[in-house]
């Protein structure tokens, strides 16, 4: 009941607190004097311990099985932060929240800054509620990839006139045009802001931007991971799991990466694979990589079937692939080991579109009919969960907008529980579906 109360109880937004507080501070009109300023603060205090004790109460009605025990139940949840996103600030406040919420896996960008900021966010969560780690994995690619890309243009090549439909459509608030006012034109012939164009670092590859430049302006640039730079972090001892995203059509690239990579993985517990839906030549590509692995592959592996790729917050239909892709893959035979996860295009509407087609933590598919898991069966679910990316980021990423527009843009999320507690709320109303919401 706990669970239920504080995900449909509605707080007060930051603006009435603000404006509750502010009222008590008026002075007072026969001697001047702030008579509520203490009062205001203590309650102003008040109202941050109450949303502390909500984060508490909340988290500490969730019942958390391990990882791995999550892949055999079907109720797995990655985050993805994006194998190309870079924002240290908005990585670490995502992996503290989704902590929180309950998250397997936080899926980042193989760079040791980032995996840094993950780590950083999990312990931060962990000093709030006691609870499981969950695992970091690292992204990694064998060759051109869409989710290693960047975009790229000269501001000054732009326009004045323009509109800028790149910045309108960037999902990641990755466009900037600092320089410009609303109409495109340049304050007063100033020099632009150097943060003009695209901020490096939060661009993730979607390449909304691309099409919709009136003037053809912006490129892309893409990126193979370094193998022996990957190798070095995965010996670091806050890497557990690594994936490599591969089209599957040149098994020798992956054969190189793998190789180069040499016993480093040996380090991890989990190893994913992340390929598109080749339709009839999926199952073959598949057991040719794994026979690629196999001798060297000393922990659980997993295949990310990525359906749509960095869609999820586009809209509803978005998460029809990784669905379809899903069936496809559960149905198959002589498909090699190793756990199934959904990818690409996943949202708040990926779980009924399981649940539909009877896959919702379900061991077994034949003749339409599906038995569903329990504690009790050895046997693991066909789906061994989900990734939620950019879908996972808007939800959770709206808070924090909230809160750096008032704060500042490094302002760590738990130093302000009322953003913490909507941002929880957000989260777990994604996770919470695939947990079950388990409650003691």
């Amino acid at each position: 009941m706990a669970v239920r109360y504080l995900l449909s109880t509605k707080f007060p937004t930051q603006q009435q607190h603000y404006h509750h507080v502010t009222s008590s501070l008026v002075p007072n009109s026969h001697n001047n004097t702030y008579d509520g300023a203490i009062p205001a603060k203590v309650e102003l205090r008040n109202i941050k311990y109450k949303c502390v004790q909500n984060v508490k109460s909340l988290v500490n009605t969730l019942k958390l099985s391990t990882p791995l025990e999550s892949l055999h139940r079907g109720n797995w949840v990655k985050l993805i932060c994006g194998a190309s996103f870079e924002d240290v600030v908005d990585i670490r406040n995502l992996s503290l929240v989704y902590t929180l919420a309950g998250v397997d896996c936080i899926d980042c960008a193989a760079d040791a800054s980032v995996v840094s900021a993950v780590n950083e966010g999990i312990e931060a969560a962990r000093d709030i509620v006691c609870l499981r780690r969950p695992w970091v994995m690292i992204s990694v690619n064998d060759d051109k990839d869409l989710h290693f890309r960047k975009a790229e243009f000269d501001p000054e090549d732009c326009p004045e006139d323009c509109s800028r439909p790149c910045e309108n459509v960037c999902p990641a608030n990755a466009i900037s045009f600092q320089g410009k006012s609303t109409f495109g034109i340049s304050y007063n012939k100033a020099p632009r802001s150097p943060k003009d164009g695209v901020i490096t670092e939060r661009c993730y590859g979607c390449g909304r931007c691309l099409p919709v430049c009136p003037y053809d302006k912006i490129r892309e640039v893409t990126y193979v991971r370094d193998a022996i730079a990957t190798a070095d972090l995965i010996k670091r001892n806050d890497v557990d799991a690594m994936e490599i995203h591969t089209s599957g059509r040149q098994s020798t690239m992956f054969k190189e990466l793998w190789c180069a990579l040499g016993d480093s993985v040996g380090n991890l517990r989990l190893i994913a694979v992340s390929l598109p839906n080749d339709r009839d030549s999926t199952i073959s590509c598949m057991n040719e990589l794994f026979s690629i692995m196999k001798p060297n592959l000393q922990c659980f592996n997993l295949w990310q079937l990525d359906g749509r790729p960095m869609s999820g917050d586009i809209g509803r239909g978005a998460t029809k692939e990784s669905i379809a892709f899903a069936v496809q893959l559960a149905k198959a035979k002589q498909r090699p080991p190793g756990f199934l996860q959904l990818a690409g295009g996943t949202n708040a509407h990926t779980i009924d579109g399981l649940k539909k087609e009877g896959l919702f933590q379900a061991t077994s598919i034949a003749n339409g009919e599906t038995s569903a898991t329990s504690s009790s069966n050895s046997s693991h679910a066909l789906i061994g969960g989900i990734a939620y990316g950019g879908y996972a980021r808007k939800i959770v990423g709206r808070v924090l907008r909230s809160m750096q527009s008032q704060y500042g843009g490094g302002a760590p999320i738990e130093d302000h529980p009322e953003h913490l507690l909507m941002a929880l709320r957000e989260a777990l109303a994604l996770v919470g579906p695939v947990k079950c919401l388990q409650r003691d």
